[in-house]
């Protein structure tokens, strides 16, 4: 049972809080009295240094809900006085994902996580390792007149996340690329020179950019996995198609860290033996 001197103390949180609340939000005692529906000599009893009077919860709630903060906080049952919403806010954002290959977005998420490794499962071909001719087929319909303009930024982009000081893990599924190679699905209609040139550039990359850069197979029927790509500690996204969900949470970004580092570790092809793969399948194109 709280003892009189808990009580005290608990109430002197409680009036320390409602005071600064009431100062940042420009409230005086009448102005909060009216918002919560109580008497201002109610208010003033709550911010008497004298009293041990503590609210009771529809009281409390009330004056957190005119003040735009939290009630456990005013309790001094936390630290963090924002608002559960709030609180999410800053852990959880839903942004606009643009069919325009690495967006500002995109970009400004791989400069924050410069240095650190970024783990990408990516929705088709990695952006990252893709041919002009490539990204021309892919999104060349979408960008229309802007195509020549945006391939060039997006070029540009690219080339500085190959020469970032970052180590990327990308993980693939093993039937997409095969799609790829043979023009299947999504695929469907890409001309053969584009394939075997993106094939070439694939290997040129893999080649000279290991161990920095290391993409590894996964059997999608064995562990399935949506789109998503880990920024280092900082940052979670998980592709939506219309939307980026990005998670700033350290708990789900370690979910979904453990969650690609088992499937590099279940990966049915290692890093190492891709460009052989690749060979094997630009001979069958090739044939």
């Amino acid at each position: 049972m709280m003892d009189f001197r808990d009580k005290r103390e608990r109430a002197e949180v409680f009036r320390t809080r409602l005071a600064e609340a009431m100062t940042d939000r420009g409230l005086t005692q009448s102005a909060l009295a009216r918002r919560v529906g109580i008497d201002r000599s109610t208010v003033s009893q709550l911010l008497d240094p004298s009293s041990a009077r503590l609210p009771n919860a529809q009281v409390a709630a009330e004056c957190a809900l005119a003040l735009s903060v939290s009630a456990d906080w005013l309790l001094g049952l936390t630290d963090r006085p924002e608002l559960p919403e709030a609180r999410l806010a800053e852990v959880l954002s839903l942004t606009d994902a643009s069919r325009a290959l690495i967006d500002e977005t995109i970009f400004g998420w791989h400069q924050e996580a410069a240095g650190y490794k970024i783990r990408h499962v990516p929705a088709t071909l990695p952006d990252m390792v893709k041919t002009r001719a490539m990204m021309a087929w892919e999104y060349g319909p979408e960008l229309g007149a802007d195509a020549a303009r945006a391939l060039a930024t997006a070029e540009a982009r690219l080339d500085w996340m190959r020469h970032a000081r970052s180590d990327y893990e990308i993980a693939f599924p093993m039937h997409e690329l095969d799609a790829f190679a043979r023009a299947e699905g999504y695929y469907a209609g890409l001309p053969l020179d584009t394939r075997l040139e993106q094939i070439d550039r694939l290997i040129a990359l893999v080649d000279a950019l290991y161990p920095s850069l290391r993409i590894y197979l996964f059997d999608a029927r064995r562990m399935f996995s949506a789109p998503i790509t880990v920024f280092g500690p900082f940052l979670a996204v998980v592709y939506l198609g219309s939307h980026y969900l990005a998670l700033r949470d350290p708990e789900r970004i370690a979910v979904l860290s453990r969650h690609f580092d088992r499937l590099v570790r279940d990966a049915g092809m290692a890093a190492r033996e891709l460009p052989g793969h690749l060979r094997d399948l630009r001979a069958g194109l090739a044939s």
